[in-house]
């Protein structure tokens, strides 16, 4: 039977532990710019997988996910070591790592939203000056049906 809670909380540790190890005690330059966002474990809470995002040194610089990838990959041993000595369970769940999309989904659906509400924005104003189309009153009224 699977328990969504133990799992979700399992998911929640190894989220805080591989983040504060890839801070303090993995020594691996490229994974300075490494961000870790979430971490899902399966029922059986043999397999975990690691959500991370990579920012670029500056803000024009774009991120190298390729060698945040490398580095996350050479690491991983390590990685799943201290997680297995941080969380005392009889089986350490095996690390995999993805690259998290949400933040450029995220911007996209921001870019969308403001193309919107600019879109919006112009209709409103033509809408200022318009004049219907038509009579003022476009329903019958009882006077009309007597003429």
């Amino acid at each position: 039977m699977v328990d969504h809670a133990r799992a979700a909380r399992m998911a929640k540790r190894i989220q805080t532990i591989v983040a504060s190890a890839i801070e303090r005690q993995i020594k691996d330059r490229r994974l300075e710019l490494v961000t870790i966002t979430d971490a899902r474990v399966t029922g059986d809470l043999h397999d975990a997988t690691v959500f991370y995002t990579v920012r670029g040194t500056d803000i024009g610089t774009e991120p190298d996910y390729d060698q945040a990838a490398e580095a996350l990959t050479r690491a991983k041993g390590q990685l799943r070591k201290i997680v297995g000595d941080e969380l005392s369970v009889r089986f350490t769940p095996t690390l995999s790592f993805e690259l998290d999309t949400v933040p450029e989904a995220s911007a996209h659906m921001e870019e969308l939203l403001a193309r919107a509400r600019a879109r919006d924005a112009e209709l409103a104003k033509l809408k200022e000056g318009a004049q219907p189309a038509g009579d003022a009153n476009p329903y019958k009224t009882s006077d009309e049906e007597e003429d």
